[in-house]
């Protein structure tokens, strides 16, 4: 069936993966998108929030060379786009400042720009390190309808940009250019605010976000449309790009529109505020085309959402950085295993490498599971025995240590030696090392620094342990990769005689509650106790905790999937007297 321009208006939305820094990898996939959109007879083009420079570019917004090379291709963009409205993230060197902005393109050139208003500075975000604040709304009148624009932030105010420009602009269209990185259930979050900027603007917001890993971060993507009942109309795939088109009834809007008595009144509650909304004009031509079928992609949840998540953690940090192939020391247990088959998932099993170094202390069963895993996944073993290398450093120190009773310093020197294997096959051949600890190990600092601690990411830290096991037992429901004894084994490092992770922390079922509690959610070791954990343990681990932040420090990046992740969400001093009560 053919609309009448009047009645419709075709928005799509690019979700793309940009690579921060790669300026002429992300212009190339820009106009890629461009050149879809004006396939589909689209009237508007949506990107993400800041897709050219890649998102966060961080400290290379302080390079006067990146910001012209970045100016220098938003000008080139704009020749490639014909008739259709382009909007488009990207920074703009003004001469009040910078600004993390929105370009408005069409017919070959840039129109004007939108300013980012609402600026986030807290948990992963820096903005005010970088960036102006933007003072005004923009609405663009295309003729057919009115669009309103925000970046980010400004779509999570209840009386922001996006009442104003549905008010005091008459916008229709609420557009959101995003790059909104991912926890787990995040995107029931956005929906659920996504529905209610829709019902309070009495508009279709269009939310268009990125996807793809960006150091520890991961964009999920979910790019979606809501109508003005607030019901999700269109929604993008989730951990992959995207490429999504809608048409927008805008009769039926308008209809809707007459029937709302509020508007009035928030109205005249806003224009006593002055606040100032610039007007844009653009004429879009009429264009006759077919309607398009608007697809609504599931949201994953549990630990789907989270494995996809580290796989493209995973995919994206060893392509961006120039990594083709990566590398595993493989022990035998649980964290190994899970993360083995995360990177063969993300990178393909030829380029996957799997280590065993066994030592005197490697039990029979840990050998056996170790070719077992690896038979399994299709990947040979390279197997390298510590033994004679462990053996050379105890005679070493033999003289130095004269007197002193085996402790937990032998069995860190194991670990840091096959740390330094991993490290100079990763220098040989340029594989990188994937580490394979966990958050609960990370936590209290039950890991050696330049050990198990050793290599170029971590898959796994910030999953908890009980995590990983929920994580493992999702993937062998898809395919049994995972040998079942892996999982039913109790966790053993394995540096000397009948040793067991929880006769030295205690369980992981409680540590990870206290973990959740005292990290994510900044609870107290009292109102810990309140919530029904013993004391003593409770006592110990946040102690842990505490002591362990100059390990965290040292270790390797990860990829996040907790609302608060050790790293940028969680900055502790390392020389830090105070203990929490």
């Amino acid at each position: 069936m053919v609309f009448p321009l009047h009645e419709k208006i075709r928005v799509s939305l690019a979700q793309m993966n940009p690579t921060v820094g790669a300026l002429e990898e992300n212009f190339s996939s820009i106009v890629k998108y461009v050149k879809m959109a004006e396939k589909m007879k689209s009237d508007v083009l949506v990107f993400p929030e800041l897709c050219l420079t890649g998102y966060p570019p961080e400290d290379l917004l302080f390079r006067e060379d990146f910001l012209s090379e970045t100016v220098s291709l938003l000008n080139k963009i704009s020749r490639e786009v014909g008739e259709m409205l382009v909007i488009l993230g990207t920074v703009f060197p003004g001469e009040d400042g910078l600004f993390n902005s929105a370009a408005i393109i069409h017919s070959g050139e840039i129109k004007g720009f939108y300013h980012k208003q609402f600026l986030p500075n807290y948990s992963v975000f820096d903005e005010e390190r970088y960036f102006q604040r933007g003072e005004k709304s923009l609405v663009i009148d295309v003729g057919l309808s009115k669009i309103g624009i925000t970046i980010c932030e400004d779509i999570w105010q209840p009386f922001g940009p996006a009442l104003t420009e549905s008010l005091l602009g008459g916008a229709e269209v609420i557009v959101s250019l995003n790059s909104s990185p991912y926890h787990v259930g995040k995107q029931l979050t956005r929906e659920k605010m996504l529905s209610t900027r829709a019902l309070e603007t009495v508009s279709y917001v269009v939310y268009c976000n990125s996807v793809g890993g960006q150091d520890e971060l991961v964009f999920d993507g979910y790019s979606s449309v809501f109508c003005f009942k607030g019901e999700v109309v269109s929604r993008a795939k989730g951990f992959e790009e995207d490429f999504l088109t809608v048409d927008l009834d805008l009769s039926s809007l308008r209809r809707f529109r007459k029937r709302e008595s509020r508007r009035k009144e928030l109205k005249e509650c806003l224009s006593s505020l002055n606040l100032e909304v610039d007007l844009l004009r653009i004429d879009l031509p009429s264009k006759k085309r077919d309607s398009v079928n608007n697809r609504v992609e599931r949201i994953l949840s549990g630990a789907e959402e989270i494995y996809s998540a580290l796989v493209l953690g995973v995919k994206d940090y060893v392509r961006k950085n120039g990594f083709e192939k990566a590398v595993i020391g493989v022990s035998g247990g649980i964290d190994s295993a899970l993360t083995s088959v995360i990177a063969v998932d993300a990178l393909g099993r030829e380029n996957v490498k799997l280590v065993f170094m066994p030592s005197e202390f490697t039990s029979k069963e840990s050998r056996e599971d170790v070719r077992e895993l690896s038979r399994r996944l299709g990947i040979p073993l390279i197997e390298i025995d510590i033994g004679e290398i462990f053996q050379s450093y105890l005679r070493s120190l033999k003289d130095i240590f004269r007197g002193k009773e085996w402790d937990r310093t032998e069995e860190n020197i194991q670990a840091r030696i096959r740390g330094n294997l991993l490290m100079a096959l990763s220098n040989k051949f340029n594989w990188l090392v994937l580490n394979a600890g966990n958050k609960s190990e990370f936590a209290t600092g039950y890991a050696t620094l330049y050990g198990d601690m050793a290599g170029g990411f971590s898959v796994l830290k910030d999953v908890p342990k009980t995590m990983v096991y929920e994580l493992a037992k999702y993937r062998n429901s898809i395919s049994e990769v995972i040998p079942k004894r892996i999982l039913e084994k109790p966790p053993s490092a394995e540096l000397r005689r009948n040793q067991r992770d929880e006769d030295e922390l205690g369980p992981y079922e409680k540590i990870d509650d206290i973990i959740r509690l005292y990290v994510e959610e900044d609870a107290s070791p009292d109102e810990i106790v309140e919530r029904g954990l013993p004391r003593e343990l409770v006592s110990k681990i946040t102690e842990l905790i505490d002591r362990s932040e100059y390990k965290r420090r040292q270790g390797p990046p990860g990829i996040r999937i907790s609302p608060r992740a050790f790293g940028k969400d969680r900055r502790y001093p390392i020389t830090n007297s105070f203990r929490r009560r």
